[in-house]
């Protein structure tokens, strides 16, 4: 099969055409996809047309896929996708409404962190009423540090938790909800370097994001504030980034060692219902 791949951003991601991901794929072309994954960190594949199983087995192509703590929004009979929708059914949310409104890697509070997310487009805002997803490149972020930083971030740390991001949004009036106590012990804070290798390409990055990154270990409070404020925000800089606009029948699947990514606000008049699945990493440093 022959596909195009056609470059969108200025450090991450590119747009693959002439492939229909509701068929099996080929090895040589499922190969060449895999490949311009891990080189960009952000595929886009316009104009697609999947079900549940097909989005699934795409997905599981790529490795095993996680189950989400967050079981009250999983797919009935498909719990390897998580919904992200704003419907109601019954007076119950279908799906998480206002997830990762601040930049995140997803699943980087596990002690085996994502590798990579899968998100399907089923309806969308139209373009110019919001809900726009931000990608930035923790490869050239961490690239254009200078020396000194590098050095000093070399041995470095971060705890990351996903039940502090939760106990924030919940100060901030998000919908999510309550995590039961056996959902908390599913998830202890963990952590990881601050600069990580890449568990495929061995390529380095950072690896802190605002969403789940608490502190930098062994360094005093203020200090550890400190330098994250400085990471979050360099790593946020618009020469890292391609923001993607939606279409229904968008997939976009991202590398989540090396990418970061955050929801926008959109016009809740207007319905927004997508699937995600998740690809587990192949381990723990």
């Amino acid at each position: 099969m022959s596909i195009e791949i056609k470059k969108l951003g200025q450090a991450v991601d590119a747009e693959i055409r002439g492939v229909d991901l509701a068929k099996t794929l080929d090895d040589a072309t499922f190969s060449q996809i895999r490949n311009t994954f891990h080189e960009t960190g952000v595929l886009l594949f316009r104009d697609q047309h999947l079900n549940e199983e097909q989005h699934i087995a795409f997905s599981r192509r790529f490795g095993e896929l996680e189950i989400h703590i967050a079981k009250q929004y999983l797919l009935k009979d498909y719990p390897e996708i998580v919904v992200l929708s704003n419907k109601v059914e019954d007076g119950r949310p279908l799906g998480i409404e206002d997830a990762g409104r601040f930049w995140h890697s997803d699943l980087s509070y596990l002690p085996k962190p994502s590798l990579g997310s899968l998100l399907y487009a089923h309806e969308v805002p139209p373009s110019d009423a919001g809900g726009n997803t931000p990608y930035s490149s923790m490869y050239a972020a961490y690239d254009a540090l200078d020396d000194v930083l590098k050095k000093r971030l070399q041995n470095l740390r971060a705890v990351h938790s996903y039940e502090q991001r939760w106990q924030k949004d919940a100060q901030r009036g998000m919908t999510r909800e309550k995590l039961d106590d056996l959902d908390r012990k599913k998830i202890p804070a963990v952590s990881h370097p601050v600069v990580r290798a890449h568990p495929v390409t061995g390529r380095l990055a950072l690896y802190v994001n605002e969403g789940f990154t608490v502190c930098i270990e062994g360094l005093p409070e203020n200090e550890s504030k400190s330098l994250l404020e400085e990471l979050f925000s360099h790593s946020a800089e618009e020469r890292f980034t391609y923001t993607h606009k939606w279409q229904a029948g968008d997939l976009i699947m991202w590398d989540n060692a090396c990418v970061i990514h955050s929801a926008t606000w959109y016009d809740p008049s207007f319905t927004r219902h997508m699937h995600r699945t998740t690809i587990a990493g192949p381990g723990s440093e």
